[in-house]
């Protein structure tokens, strides 16, 4: 027996989970070299309402790990989030599905980034049809054990779900739907440890919503004068095709970017309003929902939100237009997206679930 082959029956027979390989890509990667930022003049807001929640030491784990969970605000508006699923684990072919990392809707279909961290920087997106699912009566329990029971519900379950290709993700904490050109965006950024970019040059990958793969990809510098930016670690569009990320420059403020991504160029400007509070120290999401027009800027148990239209032009966003929710308990926020009915399905972690909003405003 060769020596590789003693040390992978070794590395199995410890558990260990190796990361599949990633076939070599038949898409075109474009490389942009004019220059994908322009920051103009910069003025804080002092968004009083929101109160920046630093990172936990410790997450709240889910309180039902088979069963329908609850996370509400305890300050801001009142909303509640409720258990729609309780995502496969394990999943397909005993895959490592526990590690979701960002969620996005097109209709019918959910779709979920998965990057275990054994992986380094892969992973790959299931697809769930949440037609079939809501036909077949399908609850959080029965597709949380969609491959690991054999029962005809679970079955009839497997079908409802497809599994995507691994490919090369990065954090893959963006996964976002463009609602004006129907396509998936990502990006797709390595990194050398969690929030850490190997280099100053960002990705971003256009991805097939029927195949789950890259269908494109473009690389560019987020950079104007001394002012650069390795590039976004989260991303939404709103119904008129404009990409928007947040970033944290210094343990309080945060910064919101709007642009455009085309096959061949992106573009971002900073918008001229700096928040003087963000909501909080992890950037985790970010999600724009079509019924209300607001932006929703993602922390863990601390959401932020305000009117897009508001950062058009020079802006004219004023401190009442910010505002804000402090959730319980304290979960992992991965993700938040918007149906076009103003439904929101947000993304949690410890255990891997996806709950649905009591209201379509908030």
């Amino acid at each position: 027996m060769k020596f590789r082959h003693i040390w992978l029956v070794l590395l199995v027979g410890l558990g260990f989970s190796l990361a599949p390989s990633v076939p070599a890509h038949a898409y075109k990667i474009v490389h942009q070299r004019s220059s994908a930022l322009s920051v103009g003049r910069l003025r804080s807001i002092n968004d009083s309402a929101v109160h920046y929640t630093g990172v936990p030491r410790r997450y709240t784990h889910a309180k039902h790990l088979h069963s329908s969970n609850l996370i509400k605000s305890i300050k801001g508006a009142s909303v509640k989030f409720k258990t729609k699923y309780l995502l496969p684990y394990p999943g397909y072919k005993h895959q490592a599905w526990g590690n979701p990392q960002s969620i996005a809707t097109s209709g019918r279909y959910l779709y979920v980034v998965y990057c275990p961290t054994a992986w380094k920087n892969k992973g790959r997106i299931v697809r769930y049809d949440m037609t079939k699912l809501d036909g077949l009566r399908a609850t959080p329990r029965q597709v949380q054990k969609a491959y690991s029971s054999n029962a005809k519900k679970e079955r009839a379950i497997r079908k409802a779900i497809k599994v995507g290709p691994v490919f090369t993700t990065g954090h893959g904490q963006s996964l976002a739907y463009n609602w004006k050109n129907h396509h998936l965006y990502m990006w797709c950024d390595k990194e050398s440890a969690p929030r850490q970019p190997m280099n100053q040059y960002g990705y971003i990958s256009e991805i097939s919503t029927s195949k789950m793969k890259v269908l494109h990809k473009i690389r560019f510098r987020l950079r104007s004068r001394k002012f650069s930016v390795p590039g976004g670690h989260v991303l939404t569009f709103d119904k008129y095709g404009n990409a928007y990320f947040w970033s944290r420059p210094s343990t309080y403020r945060a910064y919101i970017y709007k642009g455009r991504i085309s096959r061949n160029k992106v573009h971002f400007r900073l918008t001229h309003q700096v928040l003087s509070h963000g909501p909080g120290t992890r950037v985790q999401s970010m999600g724009y929902n079509p019924h209300t027009g607001k932006l929703y800027l993602v922390s863990d148990g601390s959401i932020a939100n305000l009117p897009a239209k508001k950062l058009n032009g020079n802006g004219h966003l004023t401190k009442h237009n910010v505002k804000w929710n402090k959730f319980s308990p304290r979960r992992e926020l991965e993700g938040l997206t918007f149906a076009r009915n103003g439904r929101a399905y947000l993304l949690s972690n410890h255990n891997p679930e996806v709950l649905t909003s009591n209201r379509t405003s908030w």
